[in-house]
């Protein structure tokens, strides 16, 4: 009996491990314009622990990510491209930040203002 619930343990332990990838690979939109945009959002991700590979299509906004998900987690990276000024579907550069990045940089719509003016 004993053999069979330490079987039973280590089966549930090799599932819950089998969950969490070691190279997953995933996708995400994240607002930019030029090279410089291109390489603070590399940055950016490649210095979120577990992330092993980060390349920013300037032409589709696609982040194209490889990482260990034992380590890291889709919104601990876009927490850190927010920081840095940038935007994602689910998470908004603060003004601060986002006022940080080089004038070409700029990927809002300029139309209106916080103030309200056109």
């Amino acid at each position: 009996m004993r053999r069979v619930i330490v079987s039973f343990a280590l089966l549930f332990v090799a599932t819950m491990a089998f969950g969490q990838e070691k190279n997953k690979k995933m996708t995400f939109e994240v607002d930019g314009k030029c090279d410089m945009c291109k390489v603070r959002i590399e940055k950016a991700a490649l210095g979120v622990p577990g992330v092993k590979y980060a390349l920013w299509d300037i032409p589709s906004h696609q982040l194209s990510l490889i990482v260990d998900e034992r380590k890291t987690n889709p919104m601990k990276i876009k927490s850190a491209l927010v920081a840095v000024g940038h935007d994602t579907k689910e998470l908004k550069a603060s003004k601060e930040a986002y006022d940080s990045v080089h004038p070409c940089c700029k990927y809002r719509d300029d139309t209106t203002d916080d103030s309200g003016h056109h």
